[in-house]
């Protein structure tokens, strides 16, 4: 089942947010498993919404997302962990 996870950090700003995707994109970006990724918001409280294939396909991102997380300062906070039900696409 497809999950949803939403990441709302205390503070993240969009230099901060591209400043860990450019890092990412040097280590394989989408990941396998990432169906798509949206960043949304404005000053320092944007927030990040991802959708994957499976729960299980986020354990290998996220080793290699919190090192990353943790050098630019940024606390992810308790990601919140939902079932997808339906996707509608164009």
């Amino acid at each position: 089942m497809s999950v949803l996870i939403r990441f709302a950090p205390q503070s993240l700003t969009a230099e901060q947010y591209d400043s860990a995707v450019h890092r990412l994109t040097r280590m394989r970006l989408p990941a396998d498993g990432l169906d798509y990724e949206i960043c949304f918001g404005s000053g320092d409280k944007m927030k990040v919404s991802q959708v994957w294939d499976t729960q299980e396909a986020t354990r290998p991102f996220g080793a290699r997302l919190m090192p990353i997380l943790a050098e630019l300062g940024i606390d992810p906070g308790e990601p919140e962990v939902v079932g997808v039900h339906s996707t509608i696409r164009r």
